[in-house]
């Protein structure tokens, strides 16, 4: 029994290093959004700033050690034994769940997980000990847990929520109210006293506050205390008239100061504040097996020595800095997360990542109806007063261009970096373990909905990702609970035989999420997915939309191929292989049709004809999706529900349609991949052919029908298809009818600048 403590000890530390690993590409996005989603300051940059950010925090962090020592359970109701089985426990729990969030791309709270993971064991160990007892009930299970701790501690990470939000919302607003979206001159004028403002604010509660969770705090302690006027007084003072000789000697704004001095300070707070998340357990359980070799190696000892205060482990803390530092530089999985909260304050329109639901669809409308009776009632003068600080600059941005852009700008990076900032540091200076990621998420969105950049274009979207969010919180905190103490339960059962079976079953599943990652993220664009054009003539057109048609042919062929194929094998397999490629496709001709307003916003005036050409092809193009997504899912409907196959003779006619259209869609292709459009005349010519040809089958079908078929089902499919055929191959006609009109080969192409984002 002894070789197996000191066997979970190092598989605790080495899960302590995985678990470092897998919260900080989590949590990186806490102190890295605002500076990236500005754009203000390069890459680069912003990493070094965070990673001395991260260094200082860890090595300042020990007082935050204490919640998983004694902050839920109370040590002493605890044998060494089982104190090992839940730290064991609370290990592997934590670092999968966190995982399946970085995998799955989105932001959850380590701070929960750790929480509520020692919670879900602690309590599933004292229902084992309370059952083994003939003298306890579960009434005395408050004997066991720290009741009264661990809701301060819950209630503070709930209430930061709606705090966080609130605050960053205010301040924004107030932010925005003061210096517009047009800030540059009025920055000039009040931008020294906004920067001497907000570097105090950063400075004094991360460096100062943040200090008294620290064991340097005493040293510092006479100089801070009583004096905390003086020393913000002072440091506005400093902090203005640094902004004011820095925006004098390098004619720059001092906002590139507080987003650097914010990433800074938050990579800190965020590093004092949860490094206890990651290395509190482990450090636990080493002092709980240094206490038991120094009593004689008694696994029944009482743990009540985890209740005095432990002295700080500076080199542990060291090598957890280090590691946290080359994950930030490192982890992919930490870039994927961070295209969360960016897509969800983003000041302009992107491509949604959530789809809307009757939750977001109801806030929405009645945050309109709200909206729409205050403004009822407040005066016209202060609205339009208002409303001239929140007007925007009209700069129209596709999607993809939006993406490329800017996030949002410094104004408000630096309100989201100060206000976050200042409440990590204040929870951590009082020792409450504080989630940054829900603080720096809300602040965030509390600042969108301020900057009104959910709009009623987004509003739903950006609402129903919000709430995606929050719900997987609720879930971390589920999840955490209900895993840490079924797994508790499997190694209490038999700890020889259970501890190594789950290490091995997490370090699969940590492979596999890995190597599923690193595929999905290494896929590249696609060679024939569909692109929106830049031109803004009808030639321009012509020729950059060309690529997009070969690609619908292309992937046309193949999806009406593989819905006849699948019918004759009657390959269900490939038959929903082949709806998920329409959809793609659909999907795709969807996107390209959501940036017609750009398009139509960037033509110049003489350029109408080119808007009349794009909507029209767009058309024909989702005529086209529509009969391919018809055909692919009757086919896969009719299958599905094992109805009667088709017979030989309509497989046999529905493989002659198919060639004659893989005949006509290869030619259609290579016209249009060599830009041979004087070609696509000659495709025009055989419409007829293979019109009449459909016909012919349909007709066939309704002799057979009268003579011989007995199945409605199949007769149903049957004509479904070629009826649904002949709808494929008018919107197909009527595409190539375009191109073949309104090219002109004598015209050269014109198009729009290429810096046309700028």
């Amino acid at each position: 029994m002894e070789n197996l403590y000191t066997f979970m000890l190092i598989a605790i530390t080495i899960l302590a290093v995985a678990d470092i690993v897998v919260g900080v590409s989590n949590d990186a996005i806490n102190f890295l959004n605002s500076a990236i989603g500005s754009k203000a300051i390069s890459l680069r940059t912003i990493m070094i700033v965070a990673s001395l950010g991260i260094f200082i925090g860890a090595v300042f962090s020990s007082g935050m050690m204490e919640v998983a020592r004694k902050g839920i359970f109370i040590p002493a109701q605890f044998e060494f034994g089982e104190l090992m089985l839940i730290f064991m426990a609370v290990m592997i729990t934590d670092i999968l769940l966190l995982d399946f969030f970085n995998t799955l791309g989105l932001p959850t709270s380590t701070t929960v997980s750790i929480v509520f993971n020692l919670l879900g064991a602690a309590v599933v160990m004292s229902i084992i000990k309370i059952s083994a007892s003939s003298e306890e009930t579960l009434a005395d299970l408050g004997n066991y847990i720290n009741t009264e701790t661990a809701l301060t501690i819950i209630s503070g990470i709930l209430l930061s929520v709606l705090i966080a939000f609130t605050v960053g919302a205010l301040v924004q607003w107030i932010s925005r109210l003061l210096f517009t979206f047009n800030y540059e001159g009025k920055i000039k004028k009040f931008g020294i006293f906004f920067g001497g403002l907000a570097l105090t604010a950063i400075t004094y509660f991360i460096f100062l506050k943040g200090l008294k969770g620290t064991p340097y705090y005493k040293d510092l302690k006479g100089l801070v205390e009583g004096n905390e006027s003086m020393i913000i007084l002072g440091s506005f003072v400093f902090w203005t008239l640094f902004s004011f000789i820095f925006e004098k000697i390098t004619k720059k704004t001092v906002l590139l100061v507080v987003i650097g001095v914010g990433t800074f300070g938050l990579a800190l707070a965020f590093s004092g504040n949860d490094l206890v998340n990651f290395i509190g357990v482990p450090m636990a359980a080493y002092h709980s097996y240094e206490a038991w070799i120094a009593n004689g190696m008694d696994s029944t000892m009482s743990m009540a020595v985890l209740d005095k205060k432990v002295p700080a482990e500076p080199l542990l803390l060291f090598i957890a800095g280090a590691i946290m530092v080359l994950t930030l530089w490192l982890s992919k999985k930490a870039k994927t997360v961070a295209e969360t909260e960016i897509s969800l304050s983003r000041q302009g329109e992107t491509h949604e990542k959530f789809e809307p639901n009757a939750l977001s669809r109801a806030i929405v409308k009645g945050s309109t109806s709200l909206s729409q009776y205050f403004s009822a009632i407040i005066p016209n003068s202060l609205q339009n007063s208002i409303g001239n600080s929140f007007k925007k600059t009209d700069v129209i941005l596709t999607k993809d261009q939006s993406i490329d852009a800017p996030a949002f700008d410094m104004i408000r990076a630096s309100v989201n970096l100060m206000v976050a900032g200042v409440l990590i540091a204040i929870a951590t200076s009082m020792k409450l373990p504080l989630s940054t990621t829900y603080v720096t998420f809300m602040v965030a969105m509390g600042s969108s909905l301020a900057d009104k950049a959910w709009g009623r274009e987004s509003a739903v979207y950006r609402v129903a990702g919000v709430l995606n969010v929050i719900a997987g919180w609720f879930g971390t905190a589920i999840g955490a609970f209900v895993a840490a103490g079924t797994v508790v339960f499997l190694i209490n059962w038999n700890p020889q035989v259970m501890t190594p079976i789950l290490l091995l079953i997490t370090a699969f599943l940590l492979y596999r999420n890995y190597k599923s990652h690193q595929i999905s993220s290494s896929k590249v664009v696609e060679e024939d997915s569909l692109k929106a054009t830049g031109s803004k003539s009808v030639q321009g057109v012509i020729h950059e939309s060309a690529s997009n048609i070969a690609n619908v042919v292309k992937r046309g062929n193949k999806i009406y191929s593989n819905a006849v194929n699948g019918l004759a094998k009657q390959d269900l397999k490939m038959l929903k292989k082949n709806q998920k490629q329409v959809d793609k496709l659909s999907t795709e001709v969807d996107n390209l049709r959501d940036n017609i307003f750009f398009f139509i916003k960037n033509l110049e005036e003489t350029s109408l004809r080119a808007s009349s050409f794009y909507i029209n092809i767009l058309g024909y193009l989702q005529d086209m999706t529509q009969s391919l997504e018809y055909i692919s899912k009757v086919s896969y409907k009719h299958i599905n529900n094992n109805h009667k196959k088709l017979k030989f003779s309509q497989i046999k006619e529905l493989k002659e349609v198919e060639d004659a259209l893989e005949d006509l869609f290869n030619n259609a292709k290579t016209a249009f991949d060599t830009h041979s459009f004087e070609h696509v005349g000659e495709i025009i010519e055989r419409k007829k052919v293979v019109f009449d040809l459909v016909t012919d089958k349909i007709n066939k079908q309704v002799s057979r029908t009268r003579n011989e078929e007995s199945s409605p089902k199949n007769t149903t499919l049957y004509f479904s298809i070629l009826l649904e055929t002949k709808d494929l191959l008018t919107a197909t006609m009527n595409l190539l009818e375009e191109y073949y009109h309104s090219h002109d080969a004598s015209v050269k192409p014109a198009k729009l600048p290429e810096n046309v984002e700028e």
